[in-house]
């Protein structure tokens, strides 16, 4: 019996180790893909997580300094372990963690600060796994596609990777192509996510963000068929025709499939880049004037949204032509669609924040799904102190002081903002997150809040409503009403931008004539 026993012992040894030098030795498997390391590596790092939640703040009095110390730095040890987690897993993980990272003004300043590198630390497939997925969609070789590829890529995502390309006609393009492990992971990835975020929950009743997973099990399918992504890119660029500013790539359908997108290439500097702006002589504030236009047409007039305007997905550059600043929008994978009546609500809530109008703004949060947590949606979508709000959001720009005191209460009202996330509409989610990326571009370039990126705002909200209002018209005088009403309050915005402007002007020259006689030119 001994013998059998060490026999068996020795033959499963063997096995074992022969299994490991094959995979140790095979650079087309990566110990990284198999479900008992991801789910392992999760779990435990999840239960080290909690149960540095439990003991460090355990013996520690709620709400005093000493807590508030603590909590910060249990919150940055955290977020560590989960930036590595994303990092080793990979694929949806990033994803996810990427998602984290936008919503600067509903999670903890060190989450959001660690997991911002996930943007740039995205998994890269090799070449043999980009001309493995190249061959199974369009069935040919890369080199009887394309004149030229190049093999390194321009840039990386959780999700897939892109290159530049000629083909046998001479035209460059962008060649997207997905990481080929991603779609089988995906949807075990999500499961895992989910059962986790219910464990944590069971711990920490406060805990309420299984609104995250809900999200992404219903937006990474769309996100992995690129044909969906192709579609959208064609409706977004016929819906904003109408701006002379932005670009869109083109869409060659003959070489796309649900995993390999073809389009037009299109180079520029990142949005975020003020340096390259500079250098090419491009306006940061019309830039930013550009970007508020583009988003607020597709929030409130359309209901079409782009939802991840980080910076990698949104360039600028002269048009080769005209020399005009042009705005070029990439990546279309996730788009939040609006109903009618969500939209509404948004035009009146935002209609009701810019004039400071505050029983409709209790009114249009309420109907939003706030309840009474009203005053922090209000603070969430504007990214201002509740006394802001009740000033006027248009009639000052936030201060350093100000964005400091917001982000310090994303950690204190952490159970207020999972209890109001869990309860708002599900549009409204990525609504925070693409809300979050545009201020975090606007804080960059120096253009944060100005009133008027607020009026713009209005404008469309005004066009949005009167839109509605004449299209459920009984006659063409109602109609006829609704288009005066509209003309009339879209020139009351106009001569108040003109009368900010004046005054602008005659503070410069104010300030102008003060350092004049304060510093007489040299004689």
């Amino acid at each position: 019996m001994a013998r059998r026993a060490l026999k068996l012992a020795s033959w499963t040894s063997m096995a074992l180790a022969a299994s490991g030098v094959y995979l140790y030795s095979n650079k087309y498997l990566d110990p990284n893909d198999f479900g008992a390391v991801r789910v392992g590596r999760a779990v435990a790092t999840t239960a080290v997580i909690t149960y540095d939640y439990l003991t460090t703040l355990r013996s520690v009095p709620y709400g005093s300094e000493d807590y508030l110390q603590l909590l910060s730095e249990v919150h940055l040890r955290s977020a560590r372990r989960l930036c590595e987690l994303c990092c080793a897993n990979r694929g949806t993980f990033i994803k996810v963690g990427q998602h984290l990272a936008a919503l600067d003004y509903l999670l903890p300043q060190e989450y959001t600060s660690t997991l911002k590198v996930l943007h740039s630390q995205a998994p890269q497939s090799s070449m043999e796994e980009v001309r493995q997925v190249i061959r199974e969609d369009l069935g040919k070789e890369i080199h009887d596609l394309f004149m030229s590829f190049d093999d390194t890529p321009l840039g990386a995502a959780s999700l897939a990777q892109v290159h530049k390309a000629v083909l046998h006609d001479g035209r460059t393009v962008a060649v997207k192509v997905q990481h080929p492990k991603v779609q089988v992971q995906s949807s075990k990835d999500i499961l895992l996510m989910e059962v986790l975020v219910l464990a944590i929950k069971q711990l920490f009743p406060d805990f309420e963000f299984v609104w995250l997973v809900d999200e992404a099990k219903k937006n990474l399918p769309l996100e992995l068929d690129f044909l969906n992504e192709g579609r959208n890119a064609e409706k977004v660029a016929q819906m904003l025709k109408h701006f002379d500013f932005l670009k869109v790539p083109q869409i060659y359908w003959e070489l796309s499939t649900k995993r390999v997108l073809l389009m037009e290439f299109l180079d520029g500097g990142q949005v975020n880049d003020k340096d390259y702006m500079e250098r090419n002589k491009i306006d940061v504030n019309e830039i930013s004037r550009h970007l508020g236009k583009v988003y607020s047409e597709m929030v409130f007039v359309n209901g079409f949204v782009h939802c991840d305007p980080h910076p990698g997905n949104v360039l600028v550059r002269k048009h080769p032509d005209t020399g005009k600043a042009e705005i070029v929008l990439l990546d279309h994978g996730l788009y939040q669609v609006l109903t009618e009546e969500f939209r509404l609500d948004y035009c009146h809530l935002w209609q009701s924040l810019i004039w400071t109008d505050m029983e409709s703004v209790k009114k249009y949060s309420q109907r939003l799904g706030a309840g009474d947590l009203y005053p922090l949606l209000a603070c969430m979508l504007t990214a201002r102190s509740w006394s802001s709000v009740n000033r006027g959001i248009s009639q000052a720009p936030v201060t350093a002081t100000e964005d400091s005191e917001i982000r310090n209460n994303a950690a204190t009202y952490l159970p207020q903002i999972s209890q109001l996330l869990n309860h708002v509409p599900r549009p409204m989610l990525l609504i925070f997150k693409t809300n979050d990326l545009l201020r975090g571009i606007e804080t960059t370039l120096g253009t944060r809040a100005s009133a008027s990126s607020f009026l713009n705002m209005s404008r469309c909200c005004i066009r949005a409503l009167a839109a509605h209002n004449k299209k459920n018209a009984c006659s063409f005088f109602r109609r006829t009403q609704f288009s005066f009403s509209e003309a009339v309050s879209l020139w009351q915005i106009s001569l108040h931008e003109l009368i900010l402007r004046a005054k602008a002007l005659r503070l410069a020259g104010w300030v102008s004539a003060l350092l004049h006689w304060l510093l007489p030119a040299p004689r």
